[in-house]
């Protein structure tokens, strides 16, 4: 869900009026598979911090807490029923058993990045938990990536809206932090594309060797 959906102000006001719930509850949820504007909430946060009303500490704390919440939310959903949700899907859009589990497996051989690393990218903030559980990514490993991943990406995100919000105005942090998401989110899927092309390149069919033909004689009656 984008900012033009819930305004700047509703967001300001939500984060004013119920303070460090508003932003546990809000990338909680966003976390956990729901598309709601997780970040914005956390960046208002972080403002509000800088300007006095909230306290950075408890800000950070609560960014962080509902990051690793609400993908250990998502990572159990996905583990539950997220392979049996992408079959369904799959009938219904004819797509072979063979793909999704040719998919299933380049995820969980970069199941640790992409937990990790999906923080600072819209989409994979919403799906990486769900994702890493469909793909049975080992709990323990994904407790450790997810956890890593919350604490850098709510200390990135609260540290600059705190700071750099006391030069410039919400409005420009927001749309800054929005450009910078698109522009992480197009060159994840230039890397993507570029290796899938590598790699098609390096598959070469095997050269058929020709074989010397043999002339079989039969043995002529004496």
């Amino acid at each position: 869900m984008s900012v033009e959906l819930i305004s700047l102000e509703t967001i300001r006001d939500i984060a004013h009026h119920y303070g460090y719930w508003a932003i546990f509850l809000g990338i909680s949820l966003e976390n956990a598979g729901i598309p709601l504007p997780g970040e914005t909430i956390t960046l208002v946060g972080g403002f509000l911090a800088g300007s006095g009303e909230l306290d950075y500490w408890m800000v950070l704390g609560s960014a962080t807490g509902g990051a690793i919440l609400g993908d250990n939310c998502g990572y159990w959903i996905g583990r539950q029923g997220g392979w049996p949700f992408l079959l369904w899907v799959s009938r219904c859009f004819r797509i072979q058993e063979s793909y999704l589990l040719n998919l299933k497996e380049k995820f969980s051989q970069n199941a640790a990045k992409a937990v990790f690393l999906g923080r600072f990218v819209a989409l994979l903030r919403i799906f990486a938990g769900p994702l890493a559980g469909t793909a049975k990514m080992p709990y323990q490993k994904f407790l450790f990536y997810n956890s890593a991943g919350a604490l850098v990406w709510a200390a990135t995100v609260v540290s600059l809206s705190r700071f750099v919000g006391q030069v410039v105005s919400l409005t420009t942090l927001a749309a800054w932090m929005a450009e910078l998401g698109v522009v992480v989110l197009l060159v994840l899927v230039a890397w993507i594309a570029i290796v899938r092309w590598l790699d098609s390149r390096q598959v070469r069919p095997p050269i058929a060797i020709a074989q010397p033909k043999t002339s079989l004689k039969l043995p002529t009656p004496d």
